[in-house]
């Protein structure tokens, strides 16, 4: 197992370091320290053709340009926040309204736009990055001062742990996630439309006019959002289902696990043969399935166009803030902030 490292370019005066993680059976990661952004994941297919992926792109220009939160870590609280705004205990706090009125990803800058320091490691049978940043008491509207850490371990079962801790010293708001869009066909050589997902979900997340939830709970049975007997994506993408249709056609919904603890997310493509097992102890995963990808850009040489990647974003439910009935986003000084999601590669 081997840790190495190259220059990836400057931000704001400082070094942008690519680290990629290899293990003994030939899958790699490497992930900057910009943002924690994975910029591949290579994995064999089903006859042992070492592919990325994952979307990304070669150079950091074209991240700070064109980036739809490719790999990247986004908090403090991922998803929209409704109207930029929340209360705690009686006071209200502003926070940057990067789509308007609300916010997105942690603001203007988040979490995914800024340098973080790195400590790298070795085990004995793993190797892992380790990801630092101090986010003052105010930034991007935010109170208190959090210490955050995310810590990205491969091991030689083609297992890729994501961690998150954070610590703060005043109550704040907390829900942290990953943004990786996964293509399993390698180099992009297709789109998602015929990855096959499934889940235990027995119910998703209504969204608005505005993509943000309106706090009810829909049954997923006999709709195309129930993936507990696995179905291709392509269903959603081509369903008349108005929630479908709301974001574009095809998902950017909050798919609530039936049980709480460890759940078990599997996506695969019959194609290549690779097969990703996620497992997470967050209450829902979101699906995207980029339906807003098209753009005047290229990844990897790939014109930019929608189902090119899905996300399955590991999460708490997005804007629990102002939903009492969700599960609590809320971060106490005597707390911490802890989650973990697993990922793990195979072939079929």
């Amino acid at each position: 197992m081997d840790i190495t490292k190259k220059s990836f370019g400057q931000y704001d005066g400082r070094d942008v370091i690519e680290y990629t993680l290899a293990n003994d059976t030939g899958m790699s990661v490497s992930c900057l320290n910009f943002g924690c952004v994975i910029t591949k994941i290579m994995v064999p297919d089903r006859h042992g053709s070492v592919e990325n992926v994952v979307l990304g792109f070669d150079r950091l220009e074209e991240y700070l340009e064109w980036s739809p939160y490719f790999g990247a870590v986004v908090g403090r609280v991922a998803g929209r926040i409704k109207g930029a705004r929340f209360e705690l205990d009686g006071k209200a706090y502003t926070l940057a309204a990067n789509e308007e009125p609300n916010h997105l990803h942690g603001g203007k800058k988040g979490f995914s736009s800024v340098i973080w320091e790195v400590e790298t490691f070795v085990e004995d049978d793993a190797i892992g990055v380790k990801f630092l940043y101090h986010s003052p008491d105010g930034e991007e509207g935010y109170p208190g001062n959090l210490e955050t850490t995310i810590t990205y371990l491969l091991n030689n079962d083609n297992e890729l742990k994501v961690t998150y801790v954070a610590k703060t010293d005043q109550k704040t708001l907390v829900n942290l996630t990953n943004h990786s869009y996964f293509n399993l066909s390698g180099n992009i050589k297709s789109d998602c439309s015929k990855h096959r997902l499934q889940l235990d979900n027995d119910h998703f997340l209504e969204l608005g006019s505005d993509l943000l939830p309106t706090g009810r709970k829909l049954n997923a049975a006999d709709t195309p959002f129930d993936f507990r007997s696995g179905r291709n994506l392509i269903d959603g993408i081509q369903a008349k289902h108005p929630q479908n249709l709301l974001v574009g056609n095809g998902y950017d919904h909050p798919l609530v696990f039936a049980n709480e603890g460890k759940n078990t997310i599997l996506l695969s493509d019959e194609q290549s043969g690779r097969k990703l097992t996620v497992r997470t102890d967050q209450p829902c995963v979101v699906l995207y399935t980029s339906n807003q990808l098209s753009g005047p850009f290229s990844i990897k040489g790939v014109q930019a166009r929608n189902y090119l990647g899905v996300c399955l974003e590991t999460q708490g439910f997005p804007d629990a803030v102002h939903h009492p009935e969700f599960p609590s986003v809320i971060l106490s000084p005597k707390e911490k902030y802890y989650q973990e999601t697993t990922y793990r590669f195979s072939s079929m």
